[in-house]
């Protein structure tokens, strides 16, 4: 599979943040769809970030959204020189609730060592960009209201809040 985006420039691993200083060699970005073998770095950041190991889920979630060449299905990486420096997945679903066919990202995260060189913002471009390619025209995402990272992201994407109320309840064992 091709590049989806072309190269760019970002620090390796230990990379930029206030305060440090900016490495010297940097490695390529190449955002391209996910493969079954950067599973161990997306299972590693993951971890790393939500503090709890979910191997199963993630293999679960590449077999249903990596590598199966559908333009409505995307599971994409950022690749830094053969290092997975972040993550976006989602997918376009039709008439939920009314609503007219969408892309909805329901997963995007960057290594920490990796954040603060826009990385985030070329997945989200390029999940984007796919979905353009599907024929939608508006993107959704939903996420927890004590997220403040992740909401302070998509806001600066130009995201806000949509028409639509999420509702929840228990439901008995």
């Amino acid at each position: 599979m091709g590049t989806l985006h072309p190269p760019s420039r970002v620090p390796r691993r230990g990379g930029t943040r206030p305060g440090r200083d900016r490495p010297e060699a940097a490695s390529p970005l190449v955002i391209r769809r996910g493969r079954r073998q950067d599973l161990p770095q997306i299972v590693a950041i993951d971890a790393t970030v939500t503090g709890l190991e979910k191997r199963d889920y993630w293999r679960s979630v590449f077999g249903r959204y990596g590598g199966n060449g559908r333009a409505e299905r995307q599971f994409l990486v950022a690749d830094a020189g053969g290092r997975v420096a972040g993550m976006v997945i989602g997918e376009v679903r039709d008439w939920e609730f009314g609503s007219p066919p969408c892309g909805w990202v329901f997963g995007i995260d960057v290594d920490p060592d990796f954040r603060q060189a826009g990385i985030g913002t070329r997945l989200l471009d390029a999940i984007c960009a796919s979905f353009r390619r599907a024929g939608v025209s508006k993107v959704r995402t939903l996420l927890a209201r004590d997220n403040k990272l992740i909401l302070s992201f998509f806001r600066s994407q130009g995201m806000m809040a949509g028409p639509f109320i999420p509702l929840e309840m228990d439901l008995d064992a």
